[in-house]
């Protein structure tokens, strides 16, 4: 892989990262337009392992944010008074909402980077989802905040999570629409689908890095891989404080219309042969 390409491929991944849009979605429909074969070990290692770069981005802008639910829950573990905390309850709440796509992602771990990255499931993926992500943004009553937030909240939402696991549906797009019909407001479920997104992509990240390290160094290659999770940094940066500011005043509309769009299109690609499915 060239570095033009690289660079491409890391802004769209940082871009569409926390979006309801689908971001492995994304890169499979444009790693399939560059010619790479979507299922091969580096293409599918290196699509894990740039979001790592997204990862860190939340991590740094919501750095008090994981610095108080972490200190809550250390002290909380060794002190019984500091478990009447709310940031401790939540911590456990968050840890909770990333235990099923961990089981389900390492169950299913073969189909998902083969079988489910065809472009047919992406493009009929990006449809479906748009149905739940529309009815749940018209009912979502969003009358409940952050404070709260309950382990059984983060359990269903992480449970919802694993659907992400096909591309197209999209990680932020499950969560938003969980938690929307568990009645929480825009801004918290948002910023939830932060939280939730560094366990479970950050893991996925590391286990593509150790156990397909050979195949990207005989395939995409490491400076390529290198410059893309950069990029992704970047990129993801600037989406992640654009998001938060945006679903404070918006719904998401935009995005639903997007996807189907979207979906459409690639679905017409595929029916009339001008792309290949996998």
């Amino acid at each position: 892989m060239n570095i033009l390409e690289a660079v491409l491929l890391g802004a769209v991944e940082g871009f569409t990262e926390f979006l309801p849009v689908s971001s492995t979605g994304h890169l499979t429909v444009l790693e399939r337009l560059l010619g790479y074969s979507t299922d091969d070990p580096d293409i599918t290692a290196f699509t894990a392992i740039i979001q790592v770069g997204a990862v860190l981005a939340t991590v740094i802008y919501l750095r008090s944010d994981f610095r108080r639910l972490i200190t809550a829950w250390v002290r909380g573990v060794f002190r019984a008074e500091e478990r009447k905390n709310a940031d401790y309850r939540l911590a456990w709440a968050v840890i909770i909402g990333c235990v099923p796509i961990g089981i389900v992602g390492l169950l299913f771990k073969d189909s998902i980077e083969t079988t489910l990255r065809s472009l047919w499931f992406v493009g009929g993926a990006l449809i479906v989802w748009s149905g739940a992500m529309w009815f749940a943004d018209r009912t979502g009553k969003q009358h409940r905040g952050e404070k709260d937030l309950t382990w059984r909240d983060t359990l269903i939402i992480g449970t919802v999570q694993c659907l992400a696991l096909i591309p197209g549906v999209s990680r932020s797009g499950a969560t938003m629409t969980a938690g929307l019909m568990r009645g929480l407001d825009r801004v918290t479920v948002t910023r939830l689908s932060f939280l939730l997104s560094v366990p479970a992509l950050g893991a996925a990240g590391a286990l593509q890095l150790v156990t397909e390290f050979d195949a990207i160094t005989n395939g995409v290659g490491w400076p390529a891989t290198i410059v893309a999770t950069l990029v992704s940094f970047v990129v993801a940066y600037v989406a992640v404080a654009w998001l938060l500011k945006f679903v404070a005043k918006h719904n998401y509309s935009v995005f639903i219309r997007y996807r189907v769009v979207l979906g459409v299109v690639i679905l017409g690609l595929l029916g009339f042969g001008v792309v290949s499915a996998t």
